[in-house]
């Protein structure tokens, strides 16, 4: 691939874009928004305008509710070689092309599992889809060149292709993003007229789930629309666990032992699912789950406490596989959590005392 255009210069479409242009291919930008192109063009990630004759690869980055017009008028005008599209929904764009009459033999719909909370060019990077999985979802007609310009940018963009049918993605996509992104959103909704008294103890916990409850509304609205039937599946199927969830408590709170014990059998039914369920997810580098241990070290919240404690870690020759930190409500320190393997955990815990760092649990 030599040339590209992309189409949509946000987050998903800059950060291809920059990707792109980093690796040597000549890279064409537009935006509806023409500052927002030229700002993508001042980042680095190519010439904001048409070019001047039709590209390798045309690359569709703008909210689902507009791929298929867009993609259809880049067909009509021969703007490149091979067309796809970045959106998070995969079927009713699809749909909506052959209702407008295209030639589908020149596009594959794809779909990068990448994202941040923010949105637009300032927020993209080149490194946004390193190791992340690339959705592909070719079909019987779609041209073989076409199907190996989009494994080209996935792997110029140093991401991980997987091949799926584009129902089926959009199926998955409403389990594992969009029905976590609304839940996690019900979550934080009931902490905006809370107490501040109960706000301040908040924990890494409903950090932990309220984390994506900040990404912008008008982008989740664009892509809930787009698959609500998926999403408002998966929401039925969590609907029923929630009032099973919400009789067991009201159940542990009656006088009956027999009822309590019915209560208690309830709630734990769904933490073991709970539990069954987060083992599926997977580990490092897409491998399976492995078991980790982790190390709670006490930290002063001052330039270079990080880099002296990671450099201590390593003289002790032992591989941090993860890290999250606790920040402490009105103190300048906080707990850091090292995530070692389990035979690792005791070297690592021994050589840090040994350099004056204080642990907890």
């Amino acid at each position: 691939m030599r040339t590209a255009l992309v189409i949509g210069t946000g987050l998903m479409g800059t950060s291809a874009a920059l990707a792109l242009s980093g690796r040597g291919v000549d890279v064409y930008l537009t935006d509806h928004d023409e500052s927002a192109a030229r700002t993508a063009e001042a980042l680095g990630a190519g010439s904001s305008g048409q070019p001047p004759r039709p590209v390798d690869l045309v690359v569709v980055a703008v909210p689902p509710a507009h791929v298929a017009v867009t993609l259809a008028g880049a067909i009509r005008d021969g703007l490149g070689r091979g067309y796809l599209d970045v959106a998070s929904v995969k079927g009713g764009p699809r749909r909506e092309l052959v209702a407008l009459g295209c030639d589908l033999t020149r596009y594959i719909g794809t779909h990068p599992m990448a994202g941040r909370e923010r949105s637009g060019p300032l927020a993209a990077a080149a490194e946004l889809f390193e190791g992340r999985p690339w959705v592909l979802t070719p079909t019987a007609g779609t041209d073989t060149e076409v199907l190996n310009l989009a494994l080209e940018l996935v792997a110029l963009c140093r991401a991980v292709p997987v091949v799926m049918d584009a129902d089926a993605h959009d199926r998955a996509v409403a389990l594992v993003s969009h029905t976590p992104q609304l839940v996690s959103s019900m979550v934080a909704a009931r902490l905006e007229h809370a107490e501040d008294a109960a706000v301040r103890l908040c924990g890494q916990g409903i950090l932990d789930v309220t984390r994506v409850a900040g990404s912008e509304p008008g982008m989740w609205m664009d892509i809930l629309a787009a698959n609500p039937g998926p999403v408002a599946d998966v929401l039925d199927d969590l609907a029923n666990d929630l009032a099973g969830t919400v009789s067991a408590l009201r159940a542990l709170q009656s006088a009956d032992d027999g009822k309590r014990r019915e209560g208690a059998a309830g709630i734990e039914d769904v933490l073991r699912r709970g539990n069954a369920g987060r083992a599926k997810v997977p580990g490092k580098h897409g491998a399976a789950p492995k078991p980790y241990e982790s190390v709670g070290v006490l930290i002063g919240d001052q330039p270079g406490e990080l880099a002296r404690l990671f450099a201590d870690a390593g003289a002790a020759g032992v591989n941090i596989e993860d890290v999250r930190i606790e920040h402490s409500t009105g103190q300048q320190a906080g707990l850091v959590h090292l995530t070692v393997e389990p035979r690792s955990a005791p070297v690592l815990s021994a050589a840090l005392r040994e350099r004056g760092w204080a642990l907890r649990p």
